[in-house]
């Protein structure tokens, strides 16, 4: 049901959904940049609406929140394991039609990928999804392109309209707490064109394995990880064990995030690794976006977010590339 809210209802409703929710949304974090003196945007908690950044896109995506980047999945002793409570509310998420296109895509590798993560699975069952809408496109995007533009599985869309806000709710719990608004049609805001197109290759093939791309690329690339950091669907991470100083028999096991562009990521017993070369890890990247997923699951990994080329110290534009592999694929 649609409802038009003051500011003022709109405060009352947030001061009821953190009686029950912990919200999260993208904030502007001023001088927290990667230089000095630069702000970023990401994610974190808030409690009034007036915290949000609404109008640009953030430089993380709301991966953090589903998926810590630092996680500790139990305690151990000598002789026993205890694992950490999981979120003692339930979890409230502002993010865009991308970004609602991502979670399905953490989805299908955290609970039906032949195995459900019980880590994952915990958090994930408590968040509900608040759409934030896109009058016009980001200047990297190409959520068009791959059919996200436009999200119809949200508990909430809500918009900032001058002093007032537009709702339309469709989750009965957050309804409750709406009051005093009037009643109206809302329809979201879904951009249909974006600056930056990509065409998506279709017959790739083992061959496109060796294509000369990827020394290309690879010779740019420093192998900082960063575009997989800010992705939202990239999921891969590292185990570490962590022992107490005071007891070097007690501590506790982690999973942190990990990048498959990194230097050691594909290390293992014996002092072998694999993909040494960094176009092979950049055609690794990019061949799992678009073609190992998709053949798994029948659509692409890439939501077209373009996070991955706004935060590139080298200029690497993954969408360029994808067009290069499509343009390629044509002409032959």
């Amino acid at each position: 049901m649609g409802y038009i809210l003051s500011q003022k209802g709109a405060e009352q409703m947030f001061r009821k959904w953190t009686e029950k929710y912990e919200i999260f949304a993208p904030k502007l974090m001023e001088g927290e940049g990667c230089f000095s003196d630069t702000d970023i945007i990401r994610y974190g908690k808030v409690t009034s609406p007036e915290e949000i950044e609404w109008n640009r896109k953030s430089d993380y995506s709301f991966k953090e929140v589903l998926l810590a980047i630092n996680e500790t999945l139990f305690y151990f002793t000598e002789d026993q394991t205890t694992v950490p409570k999981g979120p003692e509310k339930d979890i409230l998420i502002f993010l865009r039609s991308c970004d609602l296109h991502a979670v399905r895509r953490l989805d299908e590798i955290y609970l039906r990928n032949g195995f459900e993560d019980f880590y994952y699975a915990r958090v994930r069952e408590r968040a509900r999804f608040v759409l934030m809408g896109c009058q016009e496109t980001c200047a990297s995007g190409f959520c068009v392109s791959m059919g996200t533009n436009r999200a119809e599985d949200y508990d909430v869309y809500m918009k900032p309209e001058g002093d007032k806000f537009l709702l339309d709710v469709r989750c009965g719990g957050l309804a409750a707490d709406v009051t005093g608004g009037k009643v109206c049609e809302v329809t979201p805001d879904f951009v249909t064109e974006n600056r930056e197109k990509v065409a998506l290759p279709r017959n790739l093939s083992n061959e496109t394995y060796k294509k000369e791309i990827w020394e290309e690329y690879g010779s740019r690339c420093i192998g900082c990880g960063r575009c997989n950091f800010v992705c939202p669907t990239c999921t891969c991470f590292t185990m570490q064990d962590i022992f107490y100083k005071d007891n070097p028999k007690v501590g506790e096991r982690r999973r942190v995030w990990a990048s498959c562009q990194v230097d050691g990521y594909t290390d293992i017993a014996g002092g072998h690794g694999f993909r040494q070369k960094q176009g092979d890890r950049m055609r690794f990247k990019v061949m799992h976006k678009i073609y190992d997923f998709e053949k798994r699951f029948g659509y692409p990994m890439c939501v077209g977010c373009g996070r991955c080329d706004d935060i590139c110290p080298e200029y690497i534009s993954y969408s360029n590339c994808v067009n290069r592999l499509a343009k390629e694929e044509q002409e032959a």
